[in-house]
């Protein structure tokens, strides 16, 4: 089975290569699966980080993981597993206060960890794996 790329124009489009075409995804589906590229607090239309306030971003990041799961055809209720990548640790009270929220009552296996982000002012990323069986 193929894979298939999507894209959410919805979501930022990011790449570690300057000025030539990303060799990223916003997400592959293979078969019922739905695997999205960890989403950082970018605004879709100028790619900058959208706030310094960790509550901020992290709306940013989780909307733009929704998006790119809309254009695969998924949704929250799909989620089954997350990753979440916080350059401080100290902000986990806040990140999950919104991811609470956010979640609104979905249930979906998640891991944690204190990391570096790769780019300058991004405090948090996630990624996750979706099913759509």
């Amino acid at each position: 089975m193929p894979k298939i790329i999507i894209q959410s124009a919805q979501a930022p489009v990011t790449g570690f290569t300057a000025g030539k075409p990303s060799p990223l995804a916003q997400a592959i589906r293979a078969g019922d699966f739905i695997y999205v590229s960890g989403q950082g607090p970018l605004d879709p239309a100028t790619r900058q980080v959208v706030s310094e306030d960790i509550r901020e971003q992290s709306r940013a990041v989780l909307n733009n993981l929704k998006s790119v799961l809309e254009a695969g055809g998924a949704g929250i209720a799909q989620i089954v597993n997350m990753r979440v990548s916080l350059r401080d640790t100290a902000d986990f009270p806040a990140f999950n206060e919104v991811f609470t929220e956010w979640v609104a009552g979905e249930k979906v296996t998640r891991t944690c960890v204190g990391a570096s982000p790769h780019r300058a002012g991004v405090k948090v990323e996630v990624d996750c794996v979706a099913y759509l069986g």
